[in-house]
């Protein structure tokens, strides 16, 4: 019997290593194309940011959804609304300073935890660039973070 589509808390998540690999050949493209082309995922724009790892110290690049905000961007820590925040979560919040290329322009950004009094002013901007995450926040008992990155000059 297929899934039904549109709820996607009872599809089986793929494998970790061909979520992994996808990533890395996403990252791979984007940059052999000096940024022209594989800026979305499922229709959707995608940044490609460059942290270091928590555990690891090492420097990764991830393609992951943003929304523009102001002089820099949020980043929407959902997991698809996971019970568990996603790995790259723990990255910033060890080490904050990334840089993110969008369509061959990059920037170097601090990203910051949003505090609790300022999510209520910042969903709505979230939910208009990406209606899912009103979605994800109904499907998970966890506080969604969200990061505020601003350019490192600004902080």
């Amino acid at each position: 019997m297929p899934v039904d589509s549109t709820d996607k808390q009872t599809a089986r998540r793929p494998p970790r290593w061909l979520i992994k690999a996808f990533t890395r050949a996403h990252v791979v493209l984007n940059r052999l194309t000096g940024g022209r082309y594989f800026n979305s995922l499922s229709g959707d724009e995608v940044c490609f940011v460059t942290m270091t790892g928590a555990k690891s110290g090492r420097s990764m690049t991830i393609p992951l959804m943003f929304v523009p905000y102001e002089d820099g961007l949020l980043l929407v820590a959902s997991m698809g609304g996971a019970p568990k925040d996603p790995a790259w979560y723990h990255n910033l919040v060890k080490h904050p300073n990334i840089t993110v290329r969008h369509r061959g322009r990059a920037q170097r950004l601090r990203a910051r935890l949003a505090r609790p009094e300022e999510k209520p002013l910042l969903w709505p901007i979230c939910d208009r660039a990406y209606a899912p995450y009103a979605k994800y926040r109904s499907r998970t008992e966890r506080d969604i973070p969200i990061f505020v990155c601003r350019p490192v000059e600004a902080t």
